[in-house]
């Protein structure tokens, strides 16, 4: 059976069939190079496509980066007077099939005798993820029981919208679908602080969620579904591609900002012409394009704008969407095919959420999250399995701990912790402000008092730690309401040198199934475009089909029920008679080893 995808050139595939095969040497591939606009994970991931699979010199290809380091919104670094800062972290599953295929082929930073994938897998293997503590209430004590706590009818209702089509979602918001009692559940306090919802995103996204991760349902409510790197993923992931990279002699262009990409646009075809560029001084350092000058577009960025404070200075919140949302914006004008940047980054106050990453600096604070962790925060395991969220937070305030040290050269006392609000409007518990007003001090002891630090102590813990706060206003922009067209295939109709990565690319399997807002969709965007503009013989593999599969379906329910047989609403002559046609077969076997029966 073929895969039905949006683009004829690309070929989708499950199994190991192609994804273990070396890929040939696409014809005419000498005389082709490359031009890589931005270094976020899918550029990077571009990158090493084109020299692993589509045999490109290294040399041939050429990285253009507004910033002065790599990585896009893959960061973590260590802020000169200031202390360690991520603006966010990335949640992994086990079936991310592009990623993984990818760093399997990577030396690992942290030992270089494994790959990316196998110290990944090793680090996971040996210190398996968990939580002990998923919502706390009433400062610091544990609030949730391991459970969804649905009940019959909202969980059906969950089970009636995933069945909904796409169309009927589009430019929908959650709360246009959800009942007022799913939206006050204990499932969707799971949900939307785990994956960033906000209430008024896009149905559509939430539904591809759903789907896309039905077989992870069971390890939500203590996030046992979720894996992590050792170190910060600036570290773990951006670094071996990076070096991959160089090695094959890849070059890096930093300062260079792109304003726009030129086409010659015709019903026959549509040829990328001229990158418009400059550099940190104003010069032009335009581009011109041939039919063989391919272009790997990032257009749009959830961390542009990307406000810094520090502990005495609140993170400003610049509104003004540029960089990579202009560059977009002057791009769509050229064809309706590629895109409509206004419909994410118009309306911050509903894509903004602000982040804090806190050091703690000796072992008071600490002995704090032990009490709600269960787990001492040192000696380089697993301390939150994931994120905490108050559930009384004015500012729905989640906070992690991932294995330390986090960061190389991170001093043993030292405990560095993430902390979130999706709520950065609205005044906070103990400090009467909203979070976007805060200096990384109040930020602190608004956590402290939710940790269940002494009121009285509060402010004495707080001198003990340090933090940078980072304001957002396009973090959730990918998850604004949508519909077909408003983002540009990753490879537009009769594109001939030139494709879109990232967020804001619309992947060419029919129907897209992955999800955004993780570095797998950016991965994937990545794998496309080089496989569809340079003729890469092998297949690209699908989205994990667990929505098709019964045995992932019928697990979803039993847990989203929590073990609950399903009350359905037939007659009782109705239900015998399908339990003796269903009797001696398969799927009478199936019906009881997942609790339906």
């Amino acid at each position: 059976m073929k895969l039905k995808t949006f683009d004829n050139r690309l070929k989708l595939t499950n199994g190991t069939y192609h994804s273990l095969v070396n890929a040939r040497k696409p014809k005419g591939i000498e005389d082709k190079k490359a031009y890589l606009i931005g270094t976020g994970i899918g550029a990077l991931a571009a990158g090493c496509f084109l020299i692993r699979d589509a045999h490109m010199a290294g040399e041939k290809i050429t990285f253009l980066e507004q910033l002065d380091i790599p990585g896009g919104s893959l960061d973590g670094a260590v802020r000169q007077n200031a202390g360690y800062v991520a603006r966010g972290g990335r949640e992994m599953g086990h079936y991310f099939e592009v990623l993984w295929n990818l760093f399997s082929s990577l030396p690992s930073t942290e030992d270089p005798s494994m790959t990316v994938l196998d110290y990944f897998y090793y680090t996971n293997y040996d210190d398996p993820n968990s939580s002990n503590c998923r919502i706390t209430k009433n400062r610091g004590e544990r609030y949730d029981n391991g459970k969804f706590n649905l009940g019959q009818e909202l969980a059906m209702e969950l089970a009636t919208f995933v069945m909904m089509s796409d169309e009927s979602l589009e430019n929908k918001t959650i709360e246009d679908i959800f009942s007022e009692e799913l939206l006050n559940s204990d499932f969707w306090t799971y949900w939307r602080t785990m994956f960033a919802f906000e209430n008024w995103h896009s149905a559509l996204e939430m539904k591809l969620y759903m789907n896309r991760f039905i077989h992870h349902v069971g390890g939500l409510p203590d996030l046992s579904a979720l894996q992590f790197s050792r170190h910060d993923q600036y570290t773990s992931f951006v670094k071996p591609m990076v070096k991959y990279l160089e090695d094959h002699g890849a070059k890096f262009e930093y300062g260079i900002t792109v304003d726009n990409v030129e086409f010659s646009i015709t019903e026959e075809k549509k040829v990328a012409k001229k990158i418009v560029a400059r550099d940190k001084a104003g010069n032009d350092v335009s581009i011109n394009l041939t039919e063989n000058d391919l272009v790997f577009i990032t257009n749009g960025s959830m961390t542009e704008g990307s406000g810094y404070g520090d502990d005495n200075t609140p993170a400003p919140f610049n509104k003004e969407a540029g960089g990579c949302w202009t560059l977009w914006r002057n791009i769509a004008e050229q064809s309706d095919e590629f895109g409509r940047p206004d419909k994410f980054c118009t309306d911050p106050e509903k894509s903004n959420w602000e982040s804090c990453t806190v050091t703690c600096h000796d072992e008071r604070v600490p002995e704090y999250i032990e009490k709600i962790t269960k787990r001492s925060p040192y000696g380089g395991r697993t301390v939150t399995g994931g994120i905490v969220t108050a559930l009384d937070s004015s500012w729905l305030m989640s906070w992690t701990i991932n294995r330390q040290e986090q960061y190389y050269g991170q001093p043993e006392k030292d405990v560095v912790v993430w902390v979130y609000g999706l709520f950065s409007d609205t005044p906070g518990d103990y400090i009467k402000k909203p979070m976007r007003d805060c200096t990384g001090k109040e930020i602190t002891k608004e956590w402290l008092y939710h940790i269940g630090v002494p009121v009285e102590e509060i402010e004495e813990l707080a001198k003990s730690c340090t933090a940078v706060p980072v304001m957002m206003p396009f973090i959730t922009s990918q998850f604004m309401p949508r519909e077909s067209g408003d983002r540009p295939y990753v490879v537009p109709k009769n594109a001939v040198n030139f494709a879109f990565l990232g967020q804001f690319a619309e992947t060419l399997d029919d129907p897209g199934r992955d999800t955004v807002f993780t570095i797998e969709y950016s991965g994937r965007t990545a794998m496309e475009a080089v496989y569809v503009l340079t003729g890469v013989e092998k297949g690209v593999p699908e989205v994990y089909a667990s929505r098709y599969d019964i045995r992932y379906l019928l697990n979803a329910g039993k847990c989203l029920l929590d073990g609950e047989k399903p009350e359905i609403n037939i007659s009782p002559m109705m239900k015998q008679m399908i339990l003796q046609k269903a009797a001696g077969t398969e799927i009478e076997i199936l019906l009881k080893e997942y609790g339906i029966i």
